[in-house]
């Protein structure tokens, strides 16, 4: 028995209990507690009487649940999803039951003991999904219950699932590494290079894949048929992205010709009324927070001054949206002079691509490594988001030699304004590889939207108040 049919079979065997018990609480509730309405003894009814209601409920209830859906094998999709699907087969199996009662008016049955049973099951229903959603992101997280998946083909098409995968560690899935027909195509960040397309099966048999998401070009047709019959004789799940979709349906423009269906992408940018309300929840945030900081920022500036010689507020060119130079104004949390200094530091570099990072810099102030690990020195960050340099939620500012030596790809994450915060800081900080933050920076433009601006806002605090990644 494979590992989703036992589970399968378990979810199943706890929503069976879980109906039963919802059946037996509304009972007591209606018939000893008697909520809402008291009950007439003349009309009082033993357990025992209402056990073929239970039988039914419990039938028509589990069949519901699996025609809508809620047993299907899906990643992703939320909770509110499940309980969507939970409260439609639990009303259609209400609506049965009253129905039978109606027609058949059977000498013991209460209209209103149906409705608390249908509310209880809704409740303890979605309850085990919310509960076994928060094991499984615990478990995940401690690498625990992951799918091994391999990507083939490192392109457009590639690098979008890499992305997705990146943002989405909730998937369950941990990527082995990627195959590729272009020797030219090195690892990418965590995703390592496993060979080309003739050494698959090795491949699988190596790394013990569970998954394989197979997103080459459409030309490739033929050749994608046969490295799907390879996956099937390895055992390993293989799975499409079609071409034309590129994974990100939201980028997918459908319109009309006379009937003629016509289907289009859209660019990967964020639409210009997203722009504005973007720029307007920036300038109105920004305020309050320089607001609520100027105090405080005051006595840090002092703080600085009195611990080392030179000025408190950093400046630097940085590259923003459409490769415009912009000064950046941060806290110094150097000594003066340290960026002459680099050049003699470069073989102490920790960071991969183009970036430069020292976990213990020795340039380091002590004031200047308190508020690198808190992230503080980027307060002043706001008045460059003020002037409209910056957002308050983009990708990560890039130096002019940095973004010099960016590839081609990389050069997207410059089509939107950078961020004091982004969905790379969320997710890792500095632990991120190059190629993994610029994953990172693309999907969250193709993906913009401004719940999504608000959910790494409130994601920042934890992540600034722990340090998590920060150096």
């Amino acid at each position: 028995m494979n590992r989703y049919l036992r589970s399968l079979l378990l979810i199943v065997g706890f929503d069976v209990g879980l109906i039963n018990l919802a059946f037996w609480v509304g009972y007591y509730a209606r018939y000893r507690l008697e909520l809402f309405l008291p009950v007439d003894d003349a009309f009082a009814a033993p357990y025992v009487a209402y056990l073929p209601f239970q039988f039914w409920h419990t039938i028509l209830l589990i069949a519901f649940l699996y025609l809508d859906g809620v047993y299907q094998r899906r990643r992703g999709g939320s909770w509110f999803e499940e309980l969507y699907r939970v409260i439609n087969a639990t009303t259609k199996t209400f609506v049965i039951l009253i129905a039978v009662t109606f027609l058949l008016q059977p000498l013991v049955y209460s209209r209103l003991l149906l409705l608390e049973i249908a509310i209880l099951t809704i409740v303890f229903l979605s309850g085990l999904r919310l509960v076994r959603r928060a094991l499984r992101a615990r478990a995940r997280r401690q690498g625990l219950g992951m799918d091994r998946v391999l990507i083939i083909g490192a392109g457009e098409m590639g690098r979008a699932v890499m992305r997705n995968l990146v943002a989405s560690p909730g998937l369950g899935y941990h990527v082995v590494g990627f195959v590729d027909d272009d020797p030219a195509k090195g690892d990418l960040g965590r995703f390592r290079a496993l060979g080309n397309l003739d050494q698959l099966e090795n491949v699988l048999k190596n790394e013990r894949v569970d998954e394989v998401i197979i997103a080459l070009p459409w030309m490739y047709q033929r050749k994608i048929i046969s490295l799907v019959r390879v996956c099937d004789s390895c055992g390993a799940r293989a799975r499409v992205v079609p071409d034309l979709f590129q994974l990100s349906l939201n980028r997918v423009d459908f319109d009309d010709l006379g009937g003629i269906p016509l289907i289009g992408l859209k660019e990967a940018k964020i639409p210009r009324l997203g722009r504005l309300v973007k720029r307007g929840l920036d300038m109105v945030l920004a305020i309050i927070i320089m607001s609520v900081i100027f105090i405080p920022m005051l006595i840090l500036a002092a703080l600085i001054r009195l611990e080392s010689p030179g000025a408190v507020i950093f400046r630097q060119q940085r590259v923003g949206e459409r490769g415009q130079v912009f000064w950046i104004y941060k806290f110094r949390s150097m000594r003066e002079g340290a960026d002459e200094e680099k050049e003699h530091l470069k073989d102490l570099n920790e960071a991969d691509g183009p970036l430069f990072k020292i976990r213990d810099d020795p340039r380091l102030t002590r004031i200047g490594r308190w508020i690198r690990r808190t992230s503080i020195d980027e307060l002043p960050n706001l008045i460059n988001v003020f002037f409209g340099e910056m957002s308050l939620v983009g990708p990560r500012p890039g130096l002019p030699e940095e973004v010099a030596q960016y590839q081609p790809w990389h050069r997207q994450r410059l089509e939107v304004a950078p961020g004091i915060t982004g969905l790379w800081q969320v997710s890792g900080r500095s632990n991120l590889a190059f190629d993994e933050m610029c994953l990172l920076d693309i999907y969250y433009i193709e993906n913009w939207s401004l719940s999504l601006d608000l959910m790494i806002l409130l994601r920042t605090i934890p992540h600034v108040l722990l340090g998590e990644g920060a150096y």
